[in-house]
């Protein structure tokens, strides 16, 4: 196999002859995986890895600093979030002449394997998750095999990388504390995803807040969305219809916050007169909603930009704590909280 790789590339005709397959099988299989069948693309995977084949010129010697390209793998592409975060790992790798694929785990399930063949064809120098989730299984042997991993935004202490994120808990505690010192009393959370680590911090900051002022937690007043505008609506919807509605309303990101905000004026309820609003992220879209959204401002470019020179560092073969690098954050009051009436 190592001499393979010494003496000539492996190329696709020998991958062919490995798994026994023709080589438009072999392509098929390494472009448009769903396109074959799982046995298949089993096969040719390991035919990939045993011969040592790697489809990109500039990787085809195997060694991991030659493709000088990094995957951002983004939770969801469409969610505005993410860009500036994404702009900041690009930035900071153009400079450092690292071209950036930007691969989206939202919609994907034939994608795992595409990933995971970049990586181990060494078409790619290293990643950086903008989501909680690996996308493919790996153990940590085979961690040990592939490019170094930086996490952005998301927490996730058992992956064991290196991860840079604002402290979640802190930020959603003052958030809560910030509706209570205007006098409200009656307050909800519009939660994210259980299965994501932010959700739960940015979860446990509300809960905190409200057991710092005595308040007892009223199960009623916390539902969970997915993160998105619609999200958002219904969960109001399904918290106005309680018995005893809430007067303020804490959201786990912007976009559901925006979409709250849409439900209300559609029932007819002022924003911040009938019921104060706040969000998390200060994306774009929350200066210019009607009101403005009271929101916590999270650094997202210095997010993507510390991320990547966390990757440069392991790049340039230094050895990289797999600590949290933690950002700061800011609440930013705007127009969509008031004193209590």
């Amino acid at each position: 196999m190592e001499q393979n790789q010494e003496s000539t590339a492996a190329t696709m005709k020998d991958v062919a002859e490995r798994a026994g397959v023709s080589t438009a099988t072999v392509s098929r299989a390494l472009m448009n995986p769903e396109k074959v069948s799982a046995t298949t693309r089993q096969k040719v995977e390991q035919a990939v890895m045993e011969v040592g084949y790697s489809p990109h010129a500039l990787a085809r010697n195997a060694k991991r600093s030659e493709s000088r390209t990094i995957l951002v793998i983004v939770p969801d592409i469409c969610d505005p979030f993410f860009s500036e975060i994404i702009r900041g790992v690009e930035v900071t790798a153009a400079a450092e002449g690292y071209l950036v694929l930007i691969g989206d785990c939202a919609h994907q399930n034939q994608q795992e394997k595409t990933f995971l063949s970049l990586m181990l064809t060494r078409q790619i120098d290293g990643m950086v998750l903008l989501g909680s989730q690996v996308p493919f299984d790996t153990g940590v042997e085979e961690q040990r095999s592939l490019p170094p991993m930086v996490m952005a935004n998301e927490f996730a202490p058992d992956l064991e990388l290196p991860t840079v994120h604002i402290d979640n808990l802190t930020a959603a505690f003052e958030a809560v504390n910030h509706l209570w010192q205007l006098g409200h009393r009656r307050i909800a959370c519009i939660a994210g995803p259980e299965v994501m680590p932010l959700s739960h911090y940015r979860l446990q900051g509300y809960i905190q807040a409200l057991r710092r002022h005595g308040q007892a937690i009223e199960p009623r007043y916390i539902v969970r969305g997915d993160f998105t505008f619609e999200a958002g609506a219904a969960a109001f919807k399904r918290l106005m219809a309680l018995p005893q509605p809430p007067q303020a309303l804490f959201c786990h990101n912007d976009i559901m916050a925006l979409g709250a905000m849409s439900q209300a004026k559609s029932m007819g309820l002022r924003i911040p007169q009938d019921i104060s609003l706040v969000g998390f992220d200060d994306i774009e879209l929350s200066r210019y909603s009607d009101p403005p959204l009271t929101t916590i401002a999270q650094p997202r470019f210095a997010l993507g930009r510390e991320a990547m020179l966390l990757l440069l560092e392991q790049l340039q073969g230094r050895i990289v704590n797999n600590g949290s690098r933690l950002l700061e954050f800011e609440l930013k009051l705007r127009g969509s909280t008031m004193h209590a009436s």
